[in-house]
């Protein structure tokens, strides 16, 4: 079914181009979080590619008490504003309740809504009523047509500004597995769908008190995605993943993008 596209600043979400949502998993601090901004928003400008920048403030559904969580709302949205206007790209991070939402709001892009938190109607009305742009994610819990009842939501709430991120199925214990169905399905209805290659191979609570994962698999399960047909890549990259304060087993190394971006683009051509 053909959708038009989601226009956030100069990028379009179901144009004729990929899009590719890229950043680290949360703002670690600020010089880092700009560091890799920069860097980031040179690889797409070599490799002639549209991006979202994305970092999030808050990892408010950490396994453990005692992991690292972010910078906080005001602080976040005010680092990931600046990086917007400065570097002249869209940005977006993810809100945990209806306050964040109208904090986000105010200086975000695009607002995500987390895989955990995608049926909480509140959540969904405070995003929507934003006027931003809003991705959701889908849960690990949900069977690919359930989106429509989200998505019905949204549009009640008055946003038909929206996209689904596809983000892998909870599949027995401490495992996920992506179902490439679940791609063409979601567009079928007739809805903008991006895939997330690192979180779709996290292992949720695999290392006991943190998620463990295989990064590795991520760059193979998004040329899949891009083959099967969806309208982004989500993927989280950092300078370095063994040294990450959130989900380092499943970022890819920023030094790889490059390639990465290259393969994805010549893929989406292929099969366009």
């Amino acid at each position: 079914m053909k959708v038009k596209p989601l226009q956030i600043r100069n990028v379009a979400i179901g144009g004729k181009r990929p899009v590719f949502i890229l950043g680290p998993c949360v703002i670690e601090s600020e010089k880092f979080v700009w560091r890799m901004a920069t860097k980031i928003a040179e690889i797409c400008a070599a490799e002639n590619v549209e991006f979202i920048f994305k970092a999030s403030y808050d990892k408010a559904n950490r396994t453990s008490v005692h992991s690292f969580r972010g910078v906080g709302v005001r602080e976040g949205c005010d680092i990931l504003s600046e990086i917007g206007r400065e570097l002249k790209i869209p940005v977006t991070t993810d809100v945990h309740s209806p306050a964040e939402a109208e904090i986000a709001g105010e200086k975000i892009d695009m607002l995500q809504i987390p895989a955990f938190l995608c049926r909480q109607t509140d959540l969904l009305r405070a995003a929507a009523e934003t006027g931003r742009a809003v991705n959701v994610k889908k849960g690990q819990f949900l069977a690919p047509w359930d989106v429509r009842n989200i998505a019905e939501k949204l549009i009640a709430f008055g946003n038909s500004q929206f996209c689904f991120t596809e983000r892998g199925t909870t599949f027995g214990y401490n495992n996920l597995v992506a179902d490439m169905r679940s791609l063409y399905w979601i567009r079928e209805a007739g809805y903008r769908v991006v895939f997330d290659a690192t979180h779709s191979v996290q292992r949720p609570g695999g290392a006991g008190d943190s998620t463990s994962g295989d990064g590795v698999l991520a760059p193979a399960l998004a040329r899949a995605a891009m083959a099967v047909g969806c309208d982004g890549i989500f993927m989280e990259v950092h300078e370095n993943p063994s040294q990450a304060l959130s989900d380092g087993p499943n970022q890819v190394p920023v030094n790889d993008l490059p390639k990465h971006l290259r393969m994805l683009k010549a893929i989406h051509a292929a099969v366009s």
